[in-house]
């Protein structure tokens, strides 16, 4: 009972199904009109570029609002799965990304940019997709929630280490920005939450729709100041971002697999480990690198919204055929 009572959040009402499916759905659709308007007006959009940060911070503390104290009481409870999925999530797609790079030829920039995106902790938008899935969610929070804790120094160190041949990495100055970013607004988000959660309850349905809007307009910006690479690089660094995901997938649910997790939980682990907090990832390249560097997290952000709303279909249509069960 204590197990039970630990990972329950409120069960979601249908209202809140919808929202998520339309959220999921829109994400996608929202960060392709960004990067078409960055496209079309990339001298407008560029001069934005210091934005990229603040905006991050707005998605990152929205993440922290959404946390409860319950959600990290899971690593007590069952650590195992979430060991197995924190370690899968910044050892697979690494080594997935050094695979890519190295199959694919890319160039160093676009090279840098994958590596990045890979070392990132995970997708603000995977619990979405994890709940779609029908997943175990609890982990799924938990599991997010203790990567992007791990990523001010997770992330530095192993893009300096994957990357460095690729690009100059500052490993410091990036973990700092990590702290800035990330760390502190999702702090600040939990904090809030837990001091006034009346308040954070009539927000909540607007809190996906506000990330989606500043993911948009993280996407939107950092097309606009890769222009010119856009139309040399393009279809390669697409290629290597959808290779990238689907690995990613397929290896995180493996994971789940091999050390016999239940079948909600692999699914939990295969969303987790495919889908990247790009936008992190796009924020520091843009940051530290070049626009040409910033594109694969730019790019991740569109599609991983949209292959994560396709597996959840999937997954689902495979519980149709068994009646509704997952087995």
């Amino acid at each position: 009972m204590t197990d039970n009572r630990v990972e329950a959040r409120p069960a979601p009402s249908s209202a809140q199904d919808r929202q998520a499916f339309i959220a999921a759905l829109g994400f996608p659709v929202l960060a392709i009109i960004g990067g078409v308007i960055g496209y079309l007006a990339p001298d407008t959009a560029a001069s934005f570029a210091p934005q990229v940060t603040p905006l991050l911070g707005i998605v990152m503390f929205g993440m922290g609002l959404t946390l409860k104290p319950v959600d990290f009481a899971l690593v007590a409870r069952r650590p195992l799965p979430v060991l197995i999925g924190v370690v899968a999530q910044f050892v697979i797609m690494p080594l997935v990304a050094l695979l890519v790079v190295a199959v694919m030829d890319l160039p160093d920039e676009v090279a840098a940019g994958v590596i990045l995106v890979s070392c990132a902790p995970g997708g603000t938008s995977s619990n979405v997709v994890s709940y779609l899935a029908r997943g175990d969610v609890a982990l799924s929070v938990t599991m997010t929630s203790i990567s992007t804790l791990l990523a001010p120094v997770l992330t530095p160190l192993l893009t300096l280490w994957l990357a460095g041949e690729y690009m100059p990495v500052s490993a410091p100055a990036m973990a700092w920005s990590i702290v800035k970013v990330v760390l502190i607004p999702v702090v600040a988000g939990i904090l809030v939450g837990m001091l006034f959660p009346r308040l954070v309850a009539k927000i909540n349905a607007a809190l996906p729709w506000i990330s989606v809007a500043a993911i948009s307009a993280i996407v939107c910006i950092v097309v606009g100041g890769a222009h010119d690479p856009i139309a040399m690089a393009g279809a390669l660094v697409f290629g290597a971002v959808a290779i990238h995901n689907a690995c990613g997938y397929l290896l995180g649910y493996l994971a789940g697999a091999v050390t016999k997790q239940a079948i909600t939980a692999r699914r939990t682990m295969a969303v987790e480990v495919g889908m990247q907090n790009s936008g992190l990832a796009t924020s520091l390249a843009s940051t530290y690198m070049t626009p040409l560097a910033a594109l694969p997290g730019a790019v991740f952000s569109v599609w991983h919204n949209l292959s994560g709303a396709v597996l959840a279909a999937i997954c689902r249509y495979s519980d149709s055929r068994k009646g509704g069960r997952i087995r």
